[in-house]
């Protein structure tokens, strides 16, 4: 007796659950990148709320990323200089510092 290639468990499962067609292939496709783009907006108004200075600002992509890495630079320089005042007041503050490329980053003008 040959043994199949396919056992009765596969069979059933085929069974159950039919191929799609290309039209729902297409569908799907379509769903899911509509679903991704969601997201992505959703996650812009969120950065767009969170980031001071974009209240009535377009919500254009480039300027929402644009401000935020700029308030993030700006939030970085603050911390460094509140760890620079802590030191100068004897506090150890060696588990707060942040990486140096990080400082230089935030430091820089682009």
């Amino acid at each position: 007796m040959a043994a199949s290639s396919s056992s009765p468990s596969s069979k059933n499962n085929a069974a159950e659950k039919p191929r799609l067609s290309e039209q729902e292939k297409k569908n799907n496709h379509i769903a899911s990148e509509q679903k991704r783009r969601e997201a992505i907006r959703a996650g812009f108004d969120r950065l767009a709320d969170i980031v001071p200075g974009m209240e009535g600002q377009g919500r254009s992509e480039a300027t929402v990323l644009q401000a935020t890495v700029q308030y993030t630079k700006d939030q970085i320089n603050e911390r460094k200089l509140l760890l620079d005042t802590a030191k100068q007041m004897g506090i150890d503050v060696s588990q707060y510092e942040l990486d140096q490329d990080v400082v230089k980053e935030a430091a820089s003008k682009s």
